[in-house]
């Protein structure tokens, strides 16, 4: 049996498409394993899989002053030992890389080994984690067209993001009956990200009330932003984080208020739900998520609104336009060419793993 080692953490959007390629690597013989951090939320969402699960030292490269700036460097060195050993143990034919700042020790011990490595890019511009690992990577994996502008020619590919078979058979009835709503009254589904986010979380919170003449709303809020004075509000639920159900909740969303990571907004177009996107600003981000916005937005996709124009008022009006034009946004999408990304990957998957023979 083949050996792969999956890698990717620091948010779910790191982890989901590895999540996404476990069913079709196993079909394929592989014996998976992962590696992410001792803590990280890939421990949470990787403990259902069955697979072995090995934790290591991770540190993150900031681009602002910290005091945690002069001690990653060593986590980073530690990491590298660890990954180093686990390598060595596993003797895997390839490693899957996803991203977060857990891979790029992961990755380089991979080149150490001389084990090949496919990696995975979501955003336009690659991140600083991805970009340390280019020149280690024997292929990589874009989501965007335009992100092939920034990837060495003889390695890129155009695959698409590895979305969630699952997320496919979502059924609406359950959805509704696990927030106890009504099938009578439409529903708009919040994510803020694994994360949260404050912005967000704040500017639905103030037009509730208003929200809820018209609709009913599922609120995934984040780790520790359930906000307790709202808890029983007719046609209002919240949660921190939600997996199992995901795909029940989205089937019954009518349409989405989201950020705009990579994996989460693909997954919005896979399922033709029309959508009011709202990146991450600059100050709290490179502009990835403002750059995948733009694109969407460009291609008919989803309304934006730019978390430095987000208020209440526009927020509402922005809920009223996508509504009225949802079949607008539906059939742009329905038209688009969405790939199979989990068999394109895993394709390349094979090819890397054959060079290792």
């Amino acid at each position: 049996m083949k050996r792969i080692i999956l890698t990717g953490g620091g948010t779910a959007g790191h982890v989901t498409p590895n999540i996404a390629l476990i069913p079709e690597l196993q079909k394929r013989g592989y014996e998976i394993h992962y590696i992410g951090s001792k803590e990280g939320i890939e421990k949470d969402l990787i403990k259902n899989f069955d697979i072995p699960y090995y934790g290591i030292s991770s540190g993150k490269l900031r681009r602002y002053f910290d005091v945690k700036n002069f001690t990653d460097p060593f986590r980073i060195m530690k990491g590298f030992s660890e990954a180093d050993k686990i390598i060595k143990q596993v003797r895997p034919a390839v490693v899957f890389s996803k991203g977060g700042f857990v891979t790029v020790p992961v990755v380089k011990a991979a080149k150490h080994r001389h084990v090949p490595c496919v990696l995975h890019e979501s955003d336009i511009s690659p991140g600083l984690a991805n970009r340390l690992c280019l020149s280690s990577a024997s292929i990589i994996c874009a989501n965007f067209p335009e992100t092939l502008e920034h990837l060495p020619q003889d390695k890129a590919h155009l695959t698409g993001t590895p979305i969630r078979g699952e997320l496919f058979s979502g059924n609406r009835l359950k959805g509704l009956d696990f927030c106890n709503f009504s099938a009578q009254k439409p529903v708009i589904l919040v994510i803020g990200g694994s994360l949260g986010s404050v912005r967000v979380n704040e500017a639905v919170r103030e037009i509730l009330p208003k929200l809820l003449e018209n609709y009913q709303v599922i609120h995934l809020c984040g780790k520790g932003k359930i906000d307790e004075s709202l808890a029983g509000t007719p046609g209002y639920v919240q949660y921190e984080y939600i997996q199992k159900e995901l795909c029940d909740l989205l089937d019954a969303a009518d349409f989405v208020i989201s950020r705009a990571g990579a994996n989460a907004i693909c997954e919005l177009l896979a399922l033709h739900k029309p959508n009011i996107l709202i990146p991450l600003s600059l100050e709290a981000s490179r502009g990835d998520q403002i750059l995948n916005a733009r694109s969407f937005e460009n291609q008919g996709f989803s309304y934006v609104i730019q978390e430095e124009e987000l208020t209440s008022e526009r927020l509402l009006e922005a809920v009223r336009y996508v509504d009225e034009n949802k079949y607008q946004y539906q059939d742009a999408m329905k038209a688009s060419n969405q790939q199979n990304a989990v068999i394109k990957v895993s394709d390349l998957i094979d090819q890397a793993a054959l060079v290792s023979e």
